[in-house]
Formats: C-alpha cells, structure tokens, sequence
C-alpha cells in the first residue's frame, strides 16, 4: 500500500501579517506613482461610465483610483497599508477629486455584496495570501452583470522573474502559490469559476524606465518592500550577490543601449463581467 503524506498547510495569518510589514516598509508609493499608466489603460478596458460605484482592492497610492475618478465615478480606495492610502489620499486632493478611502483587507472586504458595479485591482490583490478567498470577495461585492478589472505581472515576465530570483535566496513558503500566477488565464477560470459571464484578457507591458540598471536597483532596494526586505534577510554575506543577480536580470531584460535602463514587464489585462 502506498504512503500518503498530508501535504503541509501554509499559516496564512501569519504570512499575511509578514507581507503587511513588507509592504508597509520602504515607500512602495515612488514606487507606485510610475505605473499609473496601467490604471488608466484598465479604467479603459473597462469602459467606465460616469456615476458607475467603483472599489479598488489593494489600492495602493491609488493609480486606478484616480484613473477611475477622472472619469467621474463614484469611488472607495482601498487598502491594508494606511500609509499608502494617505498618499492616495492627498495625490486625489491634490488634483480636487472626490474619493472615499478606507482602511480593508483584500479577504475580508467589509462591503454587502453587490455593493459595486466595478472592482478593479492592479498589481495588489494577487499578492495575497488566500487567493482563492481573494477572489470571493471581489466577486461577493460586485453586482451581476459588473466587471471585475485587474492587472497582474505575468510568470515570464520582468517582476514574475525578479520574483522568482528572490526565492532562490528567500525560499516561498510551502504550500503558498506564486502570486504571478494570477497573470494566468487558467489561474483567473480556476479563482472565479461560475462566476464569470465573460473573461477577457490582454497582455501587455509596463515599461520600467530608469536612469540605470544601478538607478532601479537602488530605488527598489530603498522603497520596494519585498526587495528590502530580501536584502535584509539574506544578511551581509549575500547581498553583493543578490544585487549582482538584480542587474544582470534588468540587463537580461533591458532594450536600452545608452547606459539606460528601459525595461518592459508583462502584464496580463483583466476584464471580467461577473454573471
């Protein structure tokens, strides 16, 4: 008779909570701030209409939220990381734009269901723990017939990769499945199932644009909280050799013949209308 070994369960309390200070480390909003193209191009795909009640989900410092009440929808941003919020907060009262900003957690979206026409999420909701809850709930607060929008980097692409680099020095944890996996058709119909009337997706790349390899490496490694956090991890020893494997993955990746650094990342684009 064949041994089977339960597979070993993730404690995702507790790698949520890991990830919360991750993110809150550094200053992801520098960050941020560069990809706002995305939300634009996503509000697009989406077809918004004035009026519309928008959410967006691990909002970050709120590139689809502004996109969004640009287009004079009616909008609640949020996000577990307060401080991202603030910054949010005053990029929208910087530009006189009416948005409600609240503090929630992508699993637990303290929302009655229906309550929206559209969800959107870009680079935020597939980082989270528990995808397949994740993915309820943004299908829980949408109405039928709404859309659920997203923006997730791909496996093969530049920051699928520079994920995949970092857990060769920080190993993931067991039974915790890849985050760019949400840029994966096969992945979105396994998440959301019967509740999808329609799936559409495009891929796409966000073009990171710096004044050198060394310029990106420095910026994520002072802002981007999961870079920061690697190299703290990895302690003294080994951060000349991650920051070695760092830039020769950007010159893996890297269009610009100049000294530049012009990089694009595959995205997948996300169109859902929920059934």
């Amino acid at each position: 008779m064949e041994t089977v070994f339960p597979q070993p369960v993730a404690d995702l309390a507790a790698l949520k909570l890991k990830q919360q200070a991750a993110w809150s480390a550094g200053d992801y909003a520098v960050i941020g701030t560069t990809l706002q193209i995305v939300g634009e191009t996503l509000c697009e795909a989406l077809d918004l209409r004035a009026g519309e009640r928008v959410l967006d989900v691990a909002a970050g410092n709120g590139n689809a939220t502004l996109a969004a009440a640009r287009r004079w929808c009616d909008v609640v941003s949020t996000d577990y990381v307060g401080a991202l919020l603030e910054r949010g907060k005053a990029r929208a009262s910087a530009e006189g734009l009416a948005v409600q900003f609240e503090e929630a957690d992508a699993e637990n979206l303290p929302y009655a269901d229906a309550s929206f026409d559209v969800v959107l999420s870009t680079f935020g909701v597939m980082f989270t723990p528990n995808q397949q809850r994740a993915a309820s709930e943004l299908a829980r607060v949408c109405k039928s017939g709404g859309s659920i929008g997203l923006a997730n980097w791909t496996p093969p692409g530049f920051i699928g990769e520079l994920f995949k680099l970092i857990g060769r020095y920080i190993p993931p944890p067991t039974g915790v499945k890849s985050p760019s996996l949400w840029g994966t058709e096969e992945r979105l119909r396994e998440l959301f199932g019967e509740r999808i009337a329609t799936l559409k997706t495009e891929r796409k790349n966000f073009v990171f644009r710096y004044r050198a390899p060394q310029h990106w490496l420095d910026t994520f490694r002072t802002y981007y909280g999961p870079v920061q956090k690697a190299f703290l991890a990895v302690g003294a020893a080994r951060e000349e050799a991650l920051a070695a494997d760092l830039i020769r993955l950007v010159q893996q990746f890297n269009h610009a013949t100049d000294g530049a650094m012009v990089v694009p990342s595959e995205y997948l684009e996300v169109v859902i209308r929920k059934r």
